[in-house]
């Protein structure tokens, strides 16, 4: 039987050097989009899927991370004496349930995977989601959700893809294809960061995948690929032809929150998905055009 997605893993160690001075004090998934920052809206996006689980791998700085997920006494309380019951109410609805987020820490910046494999322990042998938080995505149905569906048909690893232009496959793990069914695509390999000439195809993973526990095996030779970094992709590649693996044509739109220009149009995008403020952004941006 395929086991129940209950656990992800969100890697926020990176240091944000894109945002800088911004993000000298101030961890780069605190930033906020409206009034929410990156890192909410990724826990949002896992907890629609069913996930009751996570763990953050953190480094050096990063403790307002688990901060913001802790309970604010102080907080609530003068919330309560002011009457802003509303704002309390919200507070309280987004809390998560005490034990429900570990923290590891990333030591020393050695690449995504080396990330993902800080957090074996808490994988254990568990299928388990994996979120960027950077990777903000806009969809009716949580992206992660619709991951978790396609892992409970298929019974193995599933990643989030879109097409880009040919000349942007070497920022991106890309798919060989061995089989295009429309929203799901069978997998025969994985090339991280290639060049444009030798990509084999231009179908690429973003920040939202379902793996099984085995690509820990893979993880644990601290094999280095591109940049010098053990790559997830590389690991992940090792499990096609032992495991099923899939790409997901997800359905919604994803904005790179680690680009200054992508992470204005999500400010954009997300206000104007909000009744309480989205006439007042209409009104507003003729007058930038």
């Amino acid at each position: 039987m395929t086991k129940p997605l209950k656990k992800a893993v969100l890697p926020v160690a990176g240091l944000g050097t894109r945002f800088l001075p911004a993000t000298k004090a101030l961890a780069k998934e605190m930033l906020p989009v409206v009034d929410k920052p990156l890192i909410q809206y990724a826990v949002e996006e896992a907890r629609a899927a069913g996930i009751d689980q996570f763990c953050f791998v953190t480094g050096r700085g990063k403790t307002a991370i688990v901060e913001h997920f802790d309970v604010a006494y102080e907080l609530e309380r003068t919330l309560q004496e002011r009457g802003k019951h509303d704002i309390l109410e919200d507070l309280r609805r987004q809390a998560q349930l005490p034990g429900s987020i570990t923290t590891v820490r990333q030591q020393v910046p050695m690449g995504l995977g080396h990330a993902i494999w800080c957090a074996r322990s808490f994988i254990n042998d568990d299928p388990f989601a994996i979120l960027l938080p950077d990777d903000l995505m806009l969809c009716e149905t949580s992206c992660t959700q619709q991951l978790a569906q396609a892992y409970q048909e298929t019974g193995g690893n599933v990643v989030a893809i879109e097409e880009v232009p040919m000349d942007r496959v070497n920022k991106y793990g890309v798919l060989d294809i061995q089989e295009d069914k429309g929203k799901l695509v069978s997998v025969k390999g994985l090339v991280e960061k290639p060049k444009p000439e030798d990509a084999p195809s231009n179908l690429t993973v973003i920040g939202r995948y379902v793996l099984m526990p085995e690509v820990l095996t893979h993880l644990a030779k601290m094999e280095k690929g591109a940049g010098g970094e053990v790559q997830l992709t590389d690991a992940m590649a090792k499990l096609i032809g032992t495991q099923p693996f899939h790409g997901l044509r997800y359905e919604g739109r994803r904005f790179d929150c680690g680009d200054k220009v992508g992470f204005l149009e999500a400010q954009i995008a997300f206000a104007l998905q909000r009744p309480d403020i989205a006439q007042a952004v209409h009104d507003f941006l003729p007058k930038y055009v």
